[in-house]
């Protein structure tokens, strides 16, 4: 067997032998950790069959109403919007100004941006977070801030120098971000450079990727018992709400993919058939130089990638892949099932391939620590009403509204040691800051991560340890958490002061 050479984001980008410290198949072959390159024939569960092959939508752009340079100004709107999604069948999703996934916000670093919420969703608070964004924690849609149905808010904030970078936004509402999510409520928010040091003939292609499921009548049923333990998985997987759509290229053209994960649990190792990739960008924007070779990315949910792929100069098609990934369960089967995501239909008159620039950016280390934190997942099941029920704890501690867990002091440098002693993988999610993975833990062997690099979410394998550094520039209330949306709802969160 080959063994392939695999590229996951686990914190900085690292390059490493399988998932787990195996060799791989390549795609397409079976094995003990890797299922079919696609799912086996037939309707998905529910027997609903949504459209496939459509040409891959853009996202609609949020229209900026300011009219004055350097800033942005625009009304997003959530509320129910029904829409046919499978022929014959109406469905009731949660949108953004009537569109899921919501409007592609896109502005430049160092605008001031001020964004009124009007929340509609009938009977729930809501609140818009900037996930990623670096802005104040009065402006970060936390849970402690929620807007209550029927009213509205406006978020302002202003965005700094060196901020470019693919993020997105989504409700953190207490008790009901799972749901806002999975019926919906998401978007891309890109910030872009003054001056971007990637070529503009590679084009700008974000890909949204979330997931979807569906009862037999077309309407999203509640999380299941299985779900809230799990996390939530549609069968549907979307790209920019659409399942599995074409984007024609010319061939041996090379193009820039934006790539983002907002699925409510589940985890995407993509690879583009026959192609390796150059990973230019990861959670907080581009990397210092670009990284070529891998042949995957794995995103967890809350992570954004950006990769350059060269196609071959014959035309054909190509097939994005969501391959199989093992993230452990409390229950059921582990592995989740590979699916073809996009396909690429490389037709026309030939293009020669762009040449990457050697440089893209320079990142400082943050240095050696002066404080230092641990964070230890933790998951229960307990007797409930209707059975046994998944508690997720932090530090032995489910998560409460209003009570602070840990305590940072401002713009020190802090070394955070992420323990997961529990059943499953679970990605952390930092709010306030971008941080810097240095090292990762698991079987018994430390391993350095390549970087700088800039990250706010971090896959932290069952059994491992993820060490960061992080400064919080700015005072307040942040939240951490386990970034699979079931899991953070039932208690694997905690508060963090910066003061």
């Amino acid at each position: 067997m080959m063994i392939r050479r695999h590229f996951l984001l686990c914190g900085a980008a690292s390059v490493a032998l399988g998932t787990r410290g195996h060799a791989q198949p390549m795609p397409g072959m079976t094995g003990p950790h890797n299922a079919p390159a696609t799912q086996p024939p037939g309707p998905p569960q529910g027997g609903l069959v949504l459209p496939e092959g459509e040409p891959l939508r853009s996202l609609p752009r949020l229209r900026n109403t300011s009219g004055q340079p350097g800033a942005f100004s625009a009304t997003l709107v959530a509320a129910p919007t029904q829409l046919q999604l499978a022929q014959g069948k109406v469905t009731e999703i949660l949108a953004y100004n009537g569109v899921s996934p919501g409007p592609l916000i896109e502005v430049t670093e160092g605008d001031q941006v001020t964004i009124t919420f009007k929340n509609e969703v009938p009977g729930q608070e809501s609140t818009i977070h900037w996930h990623g964004l670096p802005v104040p924690a009065d402006q970060d849609g936390n849970p402690m801030n929620s807007v209550a149905s029927g009213s509205d808010r406006t978020y302002s904030f202003t965005l700094p120098a060196d901020s470019a970078g693919s993020f997105w936004y989504h409700p953190h509402p207490h008790k009901y971000t799972a749901e806002q999510v999975y019926r919906g409520l998401a978007g891309a928010f890109i910030v872009k450079p003054k001056v971007d040091p990637l070529p503009s003939g590679l084009g700008d292609t974000a890909l949204f990727i979330s997931d979807l499921r569906l009862t037999p009548d077309g309407t999203i049923p509640p999380n299941t018992d299985d779900d809230w333990a799990n996390g939530r998985e549609g069968e549907h997987v979307l790209v920019n709400g659409q399942k599995r759509p074409v984007l024609t290229l010319a061939p041996g053209s090379s193009r820039r993919f934006r790539l983002f994960n907002a699925c409510n649990a589940r985890y995407l190792r993509l690879a583009f058939e026959g192609h390796r990739m150059t990973l230019v960008a990861t959670d907080g924007g581009l990397i210092a130089e670009p990284m070529a070779g891998p042949e995957e990315i794995l995103l967890t949910p809350g992570e954004r990638a950006e990769v350059v792929v060269d196609f071959g100069p014959a035309a054909g098609r190509v097939v994005l892949n969501a391959l199989s990934y093992d993230r452990g369960r409390m229950s059921g089967q582990n592995e989740t099932l590979a699916i073809p995501v996009l396909t690429i239909n490389l037709e026309g008159q030939p293009m020669a391939p762009i040449v990457l620039p050697a440089r893209l950016r320079t990142i400082s280390p943050l240095g050696a620590p002066t404080a230092r934190k641990r964070i230890e997942f933790g998951e229960q099941m307990t007797n409930g009403p209707s059975g046994m029920a998944f508690k997720g704890l932090i530090n032995g501690k489910p998560f409460e509204l209003g009570r602070i867990d840990l305590v940072s002091r401002l713009d020190e440098v802090e070394l955070w040691e992420v323990a997961n002693p529990t059943d499953m993988d679970h990605p952390l999610h930092l709010h306030g800051t971008q941080f810097q993975v240095v090292e990762r833990e698991q079987g018994g062997r430390t391993i350095s991560v390549p970087g700088p690099t800039w990250k706010d979410t971090v896959n932290v394998v069952r059994g491992g340890i993820v060490r960061f550094l992080v400064r919080q520039d700015m005072p307040g209330l942040r939240l951490y958490h386990c970034h699979i949306l079931e899991h953070e709802e039932r208690g694997m969160m905690g508060t963090l002061n910066v003061r």
